[in-house]
């Protein structure tokens, strides 16, 4: 099986995990952590480790940080590399929303390494941007 593992500082990730579960339904393979204002990094891998615990070796990981270097995503690969679950690990920092739908798509769709990449890096990059706003002259006069 291929899992996504979301991890943030704060509440992220179980939020954008909220949502997906909201928009697509519940999915076994979708699992997520955060380090909470005040948990320490031995608190937050003890923790981790249970999420994980599913994950067996011949499963494969989708792992989407909030910041690349931040503490979440670091202890997350340091306790997936404990685990023997690196090899098999695709990991992603800038975690958002439309980042997590492509890369949830994409393990359904059972892309191969490089074209699930192509696909997360994509919709990330496509996700940030100014919306246009279309505003005629009276709407501007209400403003």
């Amino acid at each position: 099986m291929r899992y996504l593992l979301m991890v943030s500082h704060g509440t992220m990730a179980p939020g954008v995990h909220s949502v997906i579960r909201m928009l697509l339904g519940d999915r076994d393979n979708v699992l997520s952590y955060s380090m909470e204002d005040g948990v320490s990094a031995d608190d937050f891998v003890a923790n981790l480790r249970n999420v994980i615990a599913p994950i067996a070796a011949d499963d494969s990981v989708v792992v989407l940080g909030d910041i690349v270097g931040g503490s979440p995503l670091t202890n997350t690969l340091n306790t997936l590399t404990e685990a023997g679950l690196l090899p098999n690990t695709l990991a992603f920092g800038g975690l958002s929303l439309p980042m997590a739908i492509s890369a949830l798509m994409a393990i359904e769709d059972n892309l191969d390494d490089s074209a699930l990449v192509s696909n997360v890096i994509s919709e990330a990059r496509e996700g940030a941007r100014q919306v246009e706003l279309a505003l005629d002259d009276e709407d501007e006069e209400d403003l």
